[in-house]
């Protein structure tokens, strides 16, 4: 699954540095997480950073982007090997 930002986010800024994905940015009103970049950390962490370093506990995952562990380590692998050939 992805993961989404609440509109209880306070826009601290400390999510967005800790995304390996960089599929955290500013929206109108407060961050959000582009479903098509974020893979849950896996890859990358053991947990999601982003629910890790918020101080309010408003990122949760996003029943409109149910992924298998499968799906995301496959997104996880498409994403890096489109950085590497950049």
């Amino acid at each position: 699954m992805a993961l989404k930002i609440t509109d209880a986010c306070v826009n601290c800024d400390v999510c967005e540095p800790v995304c390996p994905n960089r599929a955290i940015s500013q929206g109108e009103e407060y961050y959000v997480i582009d479903p098509a970049l974020c893979t849950e950390c896996v890859g990358h962490f053991d947990e999601p950073q982003c629910i890790a370093v918020c101080p309010v506990e408003c990122i949760v995952t996003d029943p409109g982007h149910i992924e298998t562990p499968d799906q995301l380590v496959a997104k996880y692998r498409s994403l890096t090997a489109r950085e590497n050939a950049a």
